[in-house]
């Protein structure tokens, strides 16, 4: 009679740090080649004439990501280190990592990502036919984070084109403090990034310890030197309505009123309309839409 071998505790733990050993060791080779592949030129860096390396250095990825070279060179390196959703946001962003590439990294790293793009909440079949039938009247849908989780056609062309951008950027906050577009086309730019940034700072009160709101702050403030100023003023501002001027680039000035509709209290996703203030408007988002007929603005969340 073969007598079956009883697993211990001892080998349960072997296996699990022989599992965890793998993980890192693929995801050094997957960072290495995702490095190898990014040419100076990309990234807006010189080449040089005595470059060896084919893509990026260690230490430039390191610079780039704000990580140190040491600590870098160890996760190349298969080192049992902690990594953060921080530092792989960062790589992920210098090394250009596509949806399916990003999922990837964060998978070796055995980590979540928190980004809309791979954890915004569903928005149903309904709200998306809601949100086409109300074209050519700007809508979205957004959660508490200004995470950008669903638009219909006239608002993906409103302030540029939104459909361009990728959905881990498709966020009102960091939009209006870091994309030319939005800039341009904000006519009260300055208030409404002060209005926007004391919006935030209400709704994260109560998601002080989530990495993806942490990451976003840390980003705002590395990129945008206004940010950082209103951020410091620790106003706080509640969702009302409110009119609102926009320079769109194909059909002029829109005056319009901005209205929130919270579609679910638990998460805090409202949809947002922009019904125009006068007919001149009304026919200006009509043409929008017209202009844009073989689009289909949209974000699945």
């Amino acid at each position: 009679m073969t007598t079956m071998a009883q697993e211990t505790p001892s080998t349960t733990a072997g296996r699990a740090a022989s599992g965890s050993e793998i993980r890192r060791h693929e995801l050094a080779a997957f960072l290495r080649s995702r490095r190898e592949r990014i040419t100076p030129e990309q990234v807006g860096l010189p080449r040089g004439t005595r470059r060896r390396t084919p893509g990026l250095r260690r230490e430039e990825v390191a610079h780039l990501s704000a990580v140190g070279v040491t600590w870098y060179t160890w996760l190349e390196q298969s080192r049992d280190i902690h990594v953060s959703v921080q530092v792989l946001d960062a790589l992920a962003r210098t090394l250009e990592l596509d949806p399916s590439e990003r999922a990837h990294l964060f998978q070796l790293a055995d980590a979540t990502d928190p980004t809309p793009a791979a954890s915004c909440t569903g928005i149903s079949d309904a709200v998306h036919g809601l949100l086409h039938q109300l074209d050519p009247l700007p809508a979205c849908v957004q959660n508490s984070r200004h995470d950008i989780l669903a638009y219909n056609r006239t608002y993906a062309h409103l302030l540029g084109d939104l459909d361009a951008v990728p959905p881990e950027d498709r966020n009102s906050v960091l939009l209006i403090h870091i994309d030319p577009q939005w800039s341009e086309s904000i006519v009260q730019l300055e208030e409404s990034r002060r209005v926007l940034t004391a919006k935030l700072r209400a709704s994260m009160a109560g998601h002080l310890s989530e990495p993806a709101w942490k990451m976003l702050v840390k980003r705002l403030q590395t990129e945008s030197p206004e940010f950082r100023e209103n951020w410091e003023r620790y106003e706080v501002v509640a969702t009302r309505s409110k009119t609102k001027q926009f320079r769109n680039p194909e059909v002029g000035l829109l005056t319009v009123t901005q209205t929130d509709m919270w579609l679910s209290p638990e998460n805090g996703a409202r949809m947002i309309t922009y019904v125009p203030v006068d007919a001149e408007t009304r026919a200006r988002l009509e043409n929008l839409y017209a202009l844009h007929g073989d689009a289909e603005g949209h974000s699945e969340g």
